[in-house]
């Protein structure tokens, strides 16, 4: 399973990452779940709005640009809310509360756990 590490700030972001990268998959989201665990996260590729309609929990939304740098995050999302950001390219769903547990903060710039050593300039975007 991939994990997500905040290059920014030297730290893990999410120690266990799904990935959404399908029509299908991008669809159902984390539809039908009962919770999101602590320290997990969905990110949703080709995505900048999300919606909550039929959820049952909370979450953090976070919002990526194509090198995978934080826009914009939308914390404790409620059931039956949306949120967007004009120009993202991906949106990462956390556990609600885990973006500030985990020090994201906005222009953060999030890698794969095995690109840390990789330089930005060569890493291929998402």
């Amino acid at each position: 399973m991939k994990s997500l590490w905040n290059a920014t700030r030297n730290a893990p972001a999410v120690n266990e990452l799904e990935t959404a990268d399908s029509p299908v998959s991008r669809a159902v989201g984390l539809l039908g779940r009962r919770a999101l665990p602590e320290g997990r996260g969905l990110l949703i590729t080709k995505c900048s709005s999300i919606h909550m309609f039929f959820m049952s929990f909370a979450i953090d939304a976070v919002f990526l640009d194509g090198a995978m740098r934080v826009m914009k995050i939308a914390a404790e999302l409620q059931p039956w809310r949306v949120a967007s950001c004009g120009g993202a390219r991906h949106t990462l769903e956390l556990p609600a509360g885990w973006a500030a547990k985990a020090g994201i903060c906005v222009g953060d710039e999030l890698v794969f756990s095995s690109e840390r050593s990789v330089s930005a300039e060569s890493r291929m975007e998402v």
